[in-house]
């Protein structure tokens, strides 16, 4: 089977709106994609709006949120690399990609919102009918996205980062908007799966997760989408 050329896409942005609080890239959801991606033989590109340094966000390195992809990917010489050297978004297109997955993460809410590289990039993918991953708050990346002058939201099933999740972890009052609301506001078919527990819609060539509980499986039917649309290629 074909190595297919992944990109990867994190936040670059590090705090929280006006507060002095740090916030960044979740790990997992960036750690999760990346193993499945890697261990199925795929060549992975990171990228960040600003490129350079991913931030973190230090509560994904808790005790409660370590996993076993967050541990691997931390002591993973390769990976960390990536991590420090990401790539400015407005250098990568799409055709030289099979397909994205965009990385959660409460940075995401400020620098994935209305990005007009972002917005090109990914209204790129979705024309050539690749695969477009997404996890937790990077859904928030679709919110402007337009194709032939409609809203890309409306009417698809999606899901992301839920406003009851947002009120456990305290934060509900501190991104710009909830993303559940804005995505029910703008006419997306929004629903969501327990809290803390993973929950994917795929819809079309658009596959969106609830969470960093979501990451893996999201990342897994983001890749076979890409797979089978390389297969179709090939027939």
């Amino acid at each position: 089977m074909k190595s297919l050329k992944s990109l990867l896409i994190t936040t670059s942005h590090n705090k929280l709106g006006d507060t002095l609080n740090a916030t960044g890239v979740w790990m997992e959801d960036l750690a999760a994609p990346y193993y499945i991606l890697k261990d199925g033989g795929e060549y992975i590109t990171l990228a960040s709006p600003k490129g350079g340094q991913v931030p973190l966000d230090a509560n994904s390195q808790s005790a409660l949120a370590v996993t076993k992809n967050t541990q691997r990917f931390q002591q993973d010489a390769q990976a960390m690399y990536h991590f420090t050297h990401s790539l400015p978004i407005n250098e990568m297109k799409a055709e030289d990609f099979d397909l994205v997955f965009l990385v959660g993460g409460y940075g995401a809410m400020w620098d994935f919102t209305d990005n007009k590289c972002l917005n090109l990039l990914l209204e790129n993918f979705i024309t050539q009918h690749k695969p477009v991953g997404l996890v937790g708050h990077a859904v928030v990346a679709l919110i402007s996205l337009k194709i032939n002058n409609a809203l890309l939201v409306k009417g698809k099933k999606i899901t992301g980062f839920s406003n009851h999740e947002e009120q456990v972890a305290g934060l509900n009052e501190k991104p710009p908007f909830l993303l559940e609301s804005k995505l029910n506001a703008l006419g997306a078919l929004y629903s969501c799966g327990p809290d803390l527990a993973s929950y994917v819609m795929v819809d079309g060539n658009i596959v969106t997760g609830q969470n960093p509980a979501s990451a893996m499986e999201t990342a897994r039917q983001t890749l076979l989408l890409a797979h089978n649309k390389v297969q179709l290629v090939q027939l």
